[in-house]
């Protein structure tokens, strides 16, 4: 095993694309009286995506985004970077 620090670059897509289907499967989710941020954090880690209802397509639309993605967008949300 190596025991260089490996460089992790993601390809950078729009930000505004994440958020807003990040917005709308919350939304989806509440609807559907779930916690959202419970069954989207049970998505990101588990890449299961029975954590997320098809309501309102919510599942088609989150699985069009790599969950590095959304990881790498909302910690530069949080981070302000």
């Amino acid at each position: 095993m190596d025991d260089k620090t490996r460089l992790f670059k993601l390809v950078s897509n729009d930000q505004a694309t994440v958020h807003k289907t990040l917005l709308e499967v919350y939304k989806s989710l509440k609807e559907r009286g779930y916690n959202p941020i419970d069954q989207i954090v049970g998505y990101l880690i588990s890449g299961d995506l029975g954590y997320i209802s098809s309501y309102q397509d919510a599942r088609s639309k989150i699985k069009t985004i790599d969950r590095s993605k959304i990881v790498e967008v909302l910690l530069t949300s949080m981070l302000n970077k």
